[in-house]
């Protein structure tokens, strides 16, 4: 018996100078130098959610207890009938 383990190529053969392995070589570069990679769509700065999101960023900075989900609804006394 031996204990050497044989191993096999797995998944799909990478095609060197495709469109994919160019651009992953020019993600690996832009991290190599430190630049920023941008992924997905950009952010609009001046959109309501950007707003909101910047007012509750400076809420939890001052230290404001933010709270999470749709706020709680508050029920008014049942009066009593009158007869």
């Amino acid at each position: 018996m031996s204990n050497e383990t044989t191993t096999a190529k797995r998944g799909r053969p990478v095609v060197n100078g495709s469109a994919r392995q160019a651009k992953l070589a020019k993600q690996a570069t832009k991290i190599a130098n430190g630049e920023t990679i941008s992924r997905g769509r950009p952010s609009n700065p001046e959109s309501k959610r950007q707003a909101r999101l910047a007012a509750q960023a400076a809420r939890a900075a001052a230290g404001i207890e933010i709270k999470v989900g749709r706020p709680k609804t508050v029920k008014a006394e049942p009066t009593e009938a009158v007869a």
